[in-house]
């Protein structure tokens, strides 16, 4: 794969910016419903098959609607190797016993958030104005309300905690800047307008 230099990760991704609905990509604006499960364990098998003929009336209405399942926390799966070779370079058994002791609070919180998943569905808005895309949004929002489905349209801040869990890089993603470096770009024209 050749190496492209000066691109940000958000340009070799597509992403342009966030909207106000969601996020613009050089295909166009992506919508992000997040869906609320349902325990099927407890519905009687009709409520179930309901359910289904619902979910299918919604694919027939929307077939471009895209299911998105990602992990709902973020994965200690880095932090726990790093542990485990500090605890194999260290020396002192008392250090060794706290990194052990780390390693094993961070398994229990995995095994904890295991099961921690959510549901999004994504919906593809290309070349439309924005009021166009605001109608759509209500109008796929709408469809799935009244076919049973707890829906909410991903916020900005709830859209930068998906894709920072998305991409491993954070569990407080409402954190990140919108833009890939921002928050260096601001400390530099910050620093050299006190000059």
């Amino acid at each position: 794969m050749k190496r492209q230099k000066g691109k940000s990760s958000q340009e070799l991704l597509g992403v342009r910016s966030f909207t106000r609905y969601g996020l613009k990509t050089n295909a166009g604006e992506l919508l992000f419903f997040l869906i609320s499960p349902t325990n099927i364990s407890v519905l009687s098998s009709a409520n179930i098959e309901m359910k289904i003929q619902h979910w299918q009336a919604v694919l027939s209405a929307y077939p471009e609607l895209e299911v998105v399942c990602t992990d709902a926390s973020e994965c200690f799966d880095a932090n726990k190797a790093y542990l485990k070779e500090k605890c194999t370079e260290e020396e002192n058994p008392k250090v060794r016993s706290v990194l052990q002791q780390d390693m094993d609070m961070l398994e229990e919180l995995q095994m904890e958030m295991a099961s921690a998943r959510q549901f999004l569905l994504l919906y593809r808005c290309k070349g439309l104005k924005p009021e166009k895309v605001f109608e759509d949004r209500n109008k796929v929002e709408k469809v799935l309300n009244e076919k049973g489905f707890e829906v909410k349209c991903l916020g900005k801040a709830e859209l930068k905690r998906f894709l920072a869990l998305y991409f491993e890089a954070s569990l407080y993603g409402e954190a990140m800047p919108d833009v890939d470096g921002g928050q260096f770009f601001k400390e530099d024209v910050c620093s050299e307008e006190k000059n």
